[in-house]
């Protein structure tokens, strides 16, 4: 049997579709279910607000980054069936936006039945033409329901609610307009989930709102209609220790598959990791230890590797550069030629300095003798599948890895010919760059990571 499952979209970025996916997982919640949340598409700042309304991890499906065998292998393995469940997926843009990576595209490869989210803030009986043009558009999407965004009146209300009867398409609830519910943005269009103003009484509020004007009762008949979800290869998505290839550190004729510790970067400044490539680290043999640049004084023991994700650094730069001993233990586990891997944030703090917005310059660890500099337009934004132009930890040259890039920073004189076709830099066996990885198709570079830990340890 299959777990109930649906996807939120909307017709447009800005919708509202991230309020009312939150308002109904809290919803959802309060009624005793247990929501598995997961987001389409590259986004970490979604995930991080799902992990607070719903209490647990938040997966990121993205058929174009991932592959649809890893998405649909990992969907299947944190949404099992049989424990009074549903799976909230919220999607990313408008639905049809973003080709393979879309909303739409992972609905039909997921089999889930779409609510759309529609604002309808300035518009009345026109929203009926949107809706009719949204469920027809693509003959294999099942669109199964619309929420109304941003009602201003009951006037109103009865006006989009005629229209939508030529339409077919049943309307789940309609929202009115509130801003103290909405989601702001800050720093850079970014919100984290720890931060003020979506505290608990600003959930409890939406929650109850939700509750009050959406059928709940009909999101769960509809998520009960999630189709038989296609059939995967065996092992899709998942990794036997010792897969390791070949690369700089790694000790192909090793037969070790024992764990290894490998410390990850998690906290304030450091919070943007896809929570799949934590756990292929894990399943390749890694031993995570979480460990905070901002108020650690050393590294914790016996590590085979440094991992340092993204995050806002920019934020943190002042903590950041007076944490002089924590940048001293990370300069010299560099030079000492363990394996140490940076990606955006993370690239960033392995940096000689930093440049705020306001012109400070702050000391970084100093890995890479390169100036980081804060800008306050963005720079890089956009799907990236760098090529190895030599051979790395994560594997020969040649080899192909996908992720995604946003960034706000820029390097003052950028070097030439980094390790990947896109970037990515190396000194000793550290390697960091702008690009956000997802090892989903190829889990082989997290094992060859791992490896390259083990063999760092066996040789110390």
């Amino acid at each position: 049997m299959n777990a109930p499952a649906l996807l939120i979209a909307g017709t447009h970025s800005g919708c509202g579709k991230t309020t009312v996916t939150l308002g109904l997982m809290a919803a959802l919640r309060r009624r005793g279910l247990t929501v598995r949340p997961f987001k389409c598409g590259p986004d970490f700042i979604d995930p991080s607000l799902h992990r607070m309304v719903c209490g647990t991890l938040s997966y990121n499906l993205d058929c174009r980054m991932c592959g649809e065998d890893f998405v649909c292998a990992s969907f299947g393995r944190h949404n099992p069936p049989g424990d009074h469940g549903i799976a909230v997926v919220e999607g990313v843009m408008g639905l049809f936006d973003g080709g393979t990576g879309s909303a739409a595209h992972l609905a039909k490869t997921l089999g889930l039945p779409v609510l759309l989210v529609v604002d309808v803030r300035s518009a009345a009986e026109s929203v009926a033409a949107v809706v009719k043009g949204f469920a027809t558009l693509d003959p294999e999407l099942s669109l199964s329901g619309v929420i109304c965004n941003r009602v201003a009146s009951a006037r109103h209300e009865a006006l989009i609610r005629g229209a939508m009867a030529q339409t077919g398409v049943p309307i789940v609830g309609f929202l009115p307009r509130e801003e103290r519910i909405a989601i702001p943005s800050r720093h850079l269009g970014l919100n984290m989930g720890e931060e003020e103003p979506l505290g608990p009484a600003a959930l409890e509020r939406l929650a109850a709102l939700v509750e009050e004007q959406l059928d709940i009762s009909g999101v769960l008949a509809l998520a009960e209609r999630a189709a038989v979800q296609p059939a995967v290869p065996p092992g899709a998505g998942l990794l036997r220790p010792c897969r390791g290839q070949a690369g700089p550190g790694l000790d192909n004729d090793a037969q070790d598959c024992g764990p290894v510790r490998l410390g990850v970067a998690r906290d304030a400044a450091f919070c943007f990791y896809y929570e799949d490539n934590l756990e292929l680290l894990s399943r390749a043999g890694a031993e995570l230890l979480f460990f905070s640049p901002l108020a650690d004084a050393e590294l914790p023991a016996g590590l085979g590797g440094l991992y340092l994700g993204g995050g806002y650094p920019e934020l943190f730069a002042e903590r950041l550069s007076g944490n002089t001993a924590l940048r001293a233990a990370v300069l010299d586990f560099s030079r000492r030629g363990a394996p140490v891997y940076g990606e955006c944030g993370g690239f960033m703090y392995l940096c000689e300095t930093l440049q705020d917005l306001d012109g400070h310059i702050w000391p970084m660890a100093g890995v890479f003798p390169f100036a980081c500099v804060m800008n306050p337009r963005l720079r890089s934004l956009g799907y990236r599948e760098p090529e190895q132009r030599r051979a790395t930890f994560f594997g020969p040259a040649g080899m192909r890895l996908f992720g995604h890039e946003f960034h706000y920073s820029s390097l003052s004189s950028p070097p030439q010919g980094g390790a990947w076709q896109d970037g990515g830099y190396t000194r000793d066996k550290t390697l960091a760059g702008y690009i956000h990885l997802h090892w989903g198709r190829t889990p082989e570079a997290a094992a060859a990571l791992v490896q390259a830990c083990r063999a760092f340890v066996k040789q110390n």
